[in-house]
Order: structure tokens, then sequence, then C-alpha cells
């Protein structure tokens, strides 16, 4: 069992710190701007596997949660798109990460401190809960405007997590969405002051903890209802990277 705080992925290369508060795990991405490159991503992919077994580790039922977090005030920016195009197997992995926190075996809380912009919004939209800030920041899928396609997973997400006008004004016009409009559009759970989404956040994840005391069921169900999610996040993108 790791010992908390975690640096990952390494003390020497600190991109993120996973720490523990009672039945919270808090995984405060820390490096600049936030932005998905392969190593980013099997940080992420590493402290998802600490929580999980950790939660698989207990003898009985417990109240669990994870609440990420990011820095100033970006949650993230997104994928580092010329690593993206120069390391042919890096989608494939950043949609591991989409796929592997959006059936997560406990409940999930994106507190969106920042700009989530378009891997980095993809990420917050993969959390069962999202608290923003509602004085700074915007919920932005920019691809029409790089431009880049999406990939058939990420697609699939943003259909399940938004209605049909959302969907169209997010993907084809690149509309940054504000707090309000986020929250208007059931983008997000709660908007609050910069100050208080850290806090708001944990308040929403110890809220929805005694939900990880079903065990395995809790990703059963999610299993099933992002069956569709998962099915097209399974579909590899890679061959299509050259074109981004």
């Amino acid at each position: 069992m790791s010992d908390f705080p975690v640096a990952l992925p390494s003390k020497e290369r600190h991109f993120m710190t996973l720490s523990k508060e009672g039945p919270l795990f808090i995984l405060h991405l820390h490096e600049k701007d936030n932005r998905f490159n392969t190593e980013f991503c099997q940080s992420i992919l590493k402290a998802l596997q600490i929580v999980e077994d950790f939660f698989l580790s207990s003898e009985e039922p417990v109240d669990m949660a994870l609440v990420t977090l990011g820095n100033d005030k970006i949650y993230s920016n997104g994928l580092d798109l010329m690593h993206a195009l120069s390391y042919t197997p890096f989608m494939d992995i950043y949609l591991s990460v989409l796929r592997r926190l959006v059936t997560f075996c406990i409940p999930t809380v994106a507190a969106i401190n920042g700009h989530a912009f378009a891997g980095g919004c993809m990420l917050a939209l993969a959390h069962d809960y999202r608290v923003m800030r509602s004085d700074r920041g915007y919920l932005c899928m920019n691809e029409v405007d790089l431009p880049s396609p999406l990939a058939p997973g990420m697609a699939g997400l943003l259909r399940y997590k938004m209605n049909p006008k959302t969907y169209r004004d997010m993907v084809l016009q690149g509309h940054r969405f504000t707090a309000q409009e986020a929250l208007d559009q059931e983008l997000v759970d709660i908007i609050c002051p910069g100050d208080q989404v850290f806090d708001k956040s944990k308040e929403l994840a110890l809220k929805w903890a005694p939900k990880a005391k079903s065990g395995i069921v809790y990703k059963q169900l999610k299993d099933e209802m992002y069956c569709d999610i998962v099915r097209l996040l399974n579909i590899p993108f890679h061959r299509l990277a050259p074109k981004m």
C-alpha cells in the first residue's frame, strides 16, 4: 500500500500529487498547463491504480471518493499536440485515461479551478460530478479551430454528457462555456468562486462517497451505464494521428 502523499510519476519528475484526506483521495495536477503527454497520462493511470488497489484491499465496505484538481487558473489546457503528432501510440493512451475514469470504481468529482480546454474538458466530463469556478475559466472543445478531429470515443463521451444543442455549440462552434452557461446546460453540478471550488468539491465528494460501500457494484453500474462510450473509447485512434 502506498504512503501518502505520492509524487507522480516520481519525486524527481513531480507532475501531480495523490493525497488522502479521510475517505477522500485528492489528485492534484500541478504541471504547467497540465497538458497531456504520454508520461502525464501514465501518471494519472498510476494514480487511479493506487486508489483502486486501496479500494479493493478494504476488508469491509467503506466510504470513498476521488477529487481531481488543477493548479492556479488552469484545470487542463488539453493535449500536448506536438507530442500527439510525434508519438503515434499517444492518442490510444489518452483514450485509456478517459475509459478508466469514466467507469472508475468509486465516485469522482472534478474540481474545475480554471480553464478546461479540449482534452482537459474531456477529462472533466469523464468524472461523475463537476464543480466549476464561477469567476474565471471556460469549458471548451476547440478542435474545430485547431483544426483536429475527435476520436469516436471522445465524441461519444460528449454526446452522452450533454444535450444535442450544447453538443453542436461545443463541437461545431468551439463555444467557450462560462461557468453559468455550463451550469445552465447541466455540464457542471455546482459553480462557486475560485477560492471555494476545492472545498465545495470535497463536500460533494463526501456526500456521494458512501455509494462506494456498494463495492464493485458501483463500477458495474457505470460499466453498464457507459457501455456505448466504452465501446467507442476502445476504437484505436492512432491511425488518424498524422491527420490532426
